[in-house]
């Protein structure tokens, strides 16, 4: 799955930048507050907005304090799937609960330095693991091999059978990096630069979902 980022299309053109990546599975939508992250974008009006221009599912990821409070009516307004942080919150299985309630698919993403297994055991509650290839809060940044590892460690509980969870992955990501993502068993693959960046963005999502599935042990393109 590929998850364009539109944190790196033209926000004055959001109807038509969701236009031009046609085809792609999510599109997905960086909420920051520039309390949680040092960066503010944009919020559930302009969410609310692209819902009625695109049927593209959304994916957004909330980098915010407080998600209990503001998680949920991202799901009311029809996300399909409302990632918020396990850093933001001492209760991720109440904030999960209130957006399945809601209507939406539950993520959690952890930042490059948290470390995965205090989570392991809550990750039955969510839908989606999205693991932060760079710090959050700016496009652009470079990606972190490191954290492949916790990829990695997710994937044997999936193919196990003892998790049945969506493994994402977000930042940096492009065609020099996509190939090593989709080895450590990724899924979704969000890509800001590599995608909105090309001439034809369409055309670098098939692209990317190509290289991925190559790669992957797991991943097979549907014919």
């Amino acid at each position: 799955m590929i998850a364009p980022s539109i944190l790196s299309a033209d926000f004055a053109r959001l109807a038509e930048e969701a236009d031009a990546v046609a085809g792609a599975d999510w599109l997905h939508v960086d909420v920051m507050d520039a309390h949680f992250v040092p960066n503010l974008t944009l919020g559930l009006p302009v969410v609310q907005s692209l819902l009625q221009a695109t049927d593209i599912p959304l994916d957004c990821h909330l980098m915010i304090d407080d998600p209990g409070r503001w998680a949920p009516p991202y799901a009311e307004a029809g996300a399909h799937n409302v990632t918020f942080h396990a850093e933001a919150t001492d209760d991720p299985i109440a904030v999960a609960r209130d957006i399945r309630a809601a209507g939406a698919k539950a993520g959690l993403s952890i930042k490059p330095n948290t470390p995965i297994e205090p989570y392991l055991e809550i990750l039955k509650s969510f839908d989606t693991l999205l693991v932060m290839s760079v710090e959050p809060g700016f496009g652009g940044q470079s990606f972190i091999p490191a954290v492949l590892d916790k990829a990695r460690a997710v994937r044997k509980l999936v193919d196990s059978g003892d998790l049945r969870l969506l493994v994402e992955i977000d930042g940096g990501i492009n065609v020099d990096t996509i190939e090593q993502a989709a080895e450590a068993g990724i899924d979704c693959f969000v890509a800001g630069s590599a995608v909105y960046g090309a001439a034809d963005p369409a055309a670098a999502v098939r692209g990317l979902r190509e290289q991925a599935a190559k790669a992957s042990p797991h991943l097979t393109l549907a014919i």
